[in-house]
């Protein structure tokens, strides 16, 4: 059958948080299935038919194949027969930021997937009184109802079922009882990316549809002085050019502005945009340099105002320590540089705008759109295509609002196309920090002062300028969070005010923290002669579940959003990952086998990863990273091969972002222009094997895109100090 958006959610509109359970008794499916919609998730035809809608965005991690196999799993239905429809930004859905790595832990498993349970209950149910039994005798799996040898399809079941009162208390499975999930699921989408049959952003085509690039203002608050466009409106092709509104500070979540050049094709519109004459005005960030800041950022750590960690004396115990460590570490702007930039495709009509974007934040941009559009949100559809990567660069909605602005001008289709300059001049940036850390040791070589001090812009910067230093957020991502047996104890940030459009990057500031303490503790090891693995380890303390007291902090009761009491940050947990990627790259034998291996652990996400990388010099003397295993503990998996390539993917953005990741700012204006001067690694640069292992759990799920980051750049610096004796404390690492 043929299922559209609008016939699988007739009838569901009025729930008000997406949870409630109801029967539509008119909807249909194609025209010809009697369809109950159980809940806004999922549907079940007289015909045998079951849909379920993805709520998230799939952008390459597979989510369209692990939420619709939890939720199927959950019901008792095979994943691979299920019809998958992907979710309109609509509050119906409940949250559908795809983004914090929480697609799977959160509300799909606490909320959704109680929604399964519930429809299954009543399923069993209506078998029940069918069949006159108990409700206990029977089970539901592979689309029907058992009873011994007998079964009812749920398709016999749901014009039944749809009838009964909805219980209020289900149990969900027991992890052990489920058939597909945890174990290897079909990658639903990969037939159509494959064959390039897969529909992305910007392959939406609307008749009439006119094509726009934007000449935005290179610097950040840049205005439009003046323009001609009468160049660019001699280019054949070329139709209109637009001036679209300038923003006000903070830019929270607007478009850029600038002048837009609208065509009949990409080509055309792109050549009048060449010939488009602008004078800039180009505002108080005019005299950003990155090379400078670097050094604002340090002679803002000579006093730090904010103390955010502290534990004992710290500086009485550097001073008096019979020997004393200290490092600066420096990570400049990052972009996220995705292989799909941004493109959108809007069409307004009678006060009404349909969307088609590649977005993390469906709802995010549906609210933004109507609020530049000046019309109700609820008169803003925005339909989620495929993301070819996003990596948090797509939770800005700023293409999507170009494109329903400029559809409100016209009064036709526009799709706005960014290209790959457009992409790195003009992202949300992930942040330039500067970090230095002291620590005084004993006569043994153990650590009894700890002192680390931060400076950066933070993400609050870009929804409210007088925030210039990190928040609590940033901070319980290797600061605050990070389990430290050291008596005495003082983290500190400094004033960073914000330049630049500050955004989420992948792992965020686990990036640069992870880097630097993990980088660090590298160096204790090296400088008392110690092994660095059972340096970290000592470093860690013993297994124990933190708290805000004994971390030295005011606040550490969420764990990356989870409460503590379903995700602790639970020293054993990290310990446990330590010890098996030891073994997998046969950490003992490495140094007597002469293999330059280095290593380091990180929790975030709700997630524990170790990783461990072997280098060795190229030809040209570059860094060649050989091999790198992986040991994950991220709770109980729902798709293991998923999460597997997701470990995998991690290690070559965080190996691409160390190695070559540098966004340079001159004049307030980004310098980088294409792959040619931001590179990004290369197939003959990556590593020979990254082996993955999934420790087996049944612990809360944990977080899967982004925890496998944070532990790379730090592993592949103490590897390549343990070859080389030379020391990498700044991105990038080559060039």
């Amino acid at each position: 059958m043929t299922v559209t958006r609008r016939s699988f959610l007739i009838g569901v509109g009025a729930a008000t948080a997406g949870l409630a359970l109801g029967f539509d008794r008119g909807a249909r499916a194609g025209g010809s299935a009697t369809l109950w919609t159980a809940n806004p998730f999922l549907q079940i035809g007289n015909d045998g038919a079951i849909v379920i809608v993805c709520s998230r965005s799939e952008m390459g991690q597979g989510i369209r194949s692990s939420i619709p196999a939890l939720i199927a799993d959950e019901l008792g239905a095979d994943p691979a027969t299920v019809t998958i429809v992907q979710g309109d930004g609509d509050a119906v859905y409940g949250d559908q930021d795809t983004d914090g790595s929480h697609s799977i832990r959160g509300h799909i498993w606490d909320d959704v997937r109680p929604l399964a349970a519930t429809a299954r209950a009543m399923l069993i149910t209506a078998a029940a009184q069918q069949w006159k039994v108990a409700e206990t005798r029977l089970v539901a799996r592979d689309g029907a109802v058992h009873d011994g040898a007998k079964q009812l399809r749920f398709a016999e079941l749901a014009q039944a079922a749809s009838q009964l009162a909805v219980p209020k208390h289900v149990a969900v499975r027991a992890l052990k009882d489920f058939t597909h999930v945890g174990k290897p699921l079909p990658h639903r989408d990969a037939p159509e990316v494959v064959t390039g049959r897969a529909r992305y952003g910007a392959d939406t085509m609307l008749p009439g549809m006119l094509t726009a690039v934007v000449a935005r203002p290179p610097v950040l608050f840049g205005k439009v002085k003046r323009f001609d466009s009468k160049a660019a409106l001699a280019i054949p092709g070329v139709v209109q050019v637009i001036e679209l509104p300038a923003p006000k500070p903070p830019i929270a979540m607007q478009a850029l502005g600038g002048v837009a050049v609208l065509a009949t094709h990409t080509w055309a519109a792109e050549r009048g945009r060449r010939h488009l004459e602008i004078e800039w005005d180009h505002g108080p960030n005019a005299t950003h340099d990155s090379i400078a800041y670097t050094q604002e950022l340090r002679a803002a750590l000579v006093h730090p105002d904010r103390v955010v960690r502290s534990i004992g004396d710290a500086h009485k115990a550097i001073a008096s320590a019979a020997s004393v460590v200290e490092a600066e570490y420096v990570v400049p702007y990052l972009a996220h540089s995705p292989m799909e930039p941004p493109a959108a495709v809007a069409h307004v009509v009678d006060g009404k705008c349909e969307l088609w974007a590649p977005s993390q934040d469906p709802q995010g941009m549906q609210e933004e759109v109507a609020k530049a559009l000046g019309i109700a949100q609820t008169h803003v559809t925005v339909h989620v295509t495929l993301l070819g990567g996003g990596f948090g660069r797509k939770s800005f909605p700023d293409f999507g609002i170009e494109a329903a602005l400029l559809a409100q001008q016209t009064g036709k289709p526009v799709r706005v196309q960014w290209t790959r300059t457009d992409d790195l001049r003009h992202s949300s940036y992930h942040t330039h920090s500067v970090q230095q850390l002291r620590a005084g040791l004993d006569a043994h070589g153990v650590v009894t002062g700890w002192h680390h001090k931060i400076a950066y812009p933070p993400i609050g910067s870009t929804f409210d300028v007088t925030q210039d230093h990190p928040g609590d957020g940033e901070l319980h991502q290797g600061v605050t969070d990070l389990p430290l047996a050291v008596p005495n104890v003082l983290c500190e940030t400094a004033t960073a005010p914000a330049h630049m459009r500050i955004g989420w990057m992948r792992s965020v500031c686990n990036v640069q923290q992870a880097f630097a303490v993990h980088s660090f503790i590298d160096e204790i090891a090296h400088a008392t002669k110690r092994d660095p693995r059972d340096t970290m380890l000592q470093v860690f303390g013993p297994a124990r579940k933190l708290t805000a007291t004994g971390q030295g902090v005011k606040k550490l009761d969420t764990n990356y959003g989870n409460p503590l009491a379903k995700t602790p940050f639970d020293v054993a947990r990290l310990e446990r990952v330590i010890a098996r990627v030891s073994e997998m790259a046969s950490w003992d034998a490495a140094k007597r086998e002469g293999r330059a291996v280095g290593m380091a652990a990180h929790s975030s996400f709700a997630s524990w990863i170790a990783i461990a990388c072997e280098v060795a010099k190229g030809p040209r003397g570059e860094i060649r990273v050989e091999n790198a295993w992986i040991a994950a503990d991220c709770g109980f998996v729902v798709n293991p091969d998923r999460v597997r390539s997701q470990m995998e993917g991690a290690f070559v953005f965080a190996m691409s972002n160390a190695l070559h990741g540098r966004i340079t700012v001159k004049d307030g204006a980004v310098v980088e222009t294409n792959f040619r001067d931001y590179k990004l690694l290369r197939m003959p640069e990556a590593p020979k094997q990254i082996l993955v292992e999934l420790l087996p759990s049944e612990q809360y799920p944990g977080g899967a895109g982004e925890p496998g980051v944070p532990p790379v750049a730090p592993a592949i610096a103490n590897a390549w100090f343990a070859l080389t004796g030379v020391r990498l404390r700044s991105f990038p690492f080559e060039g």
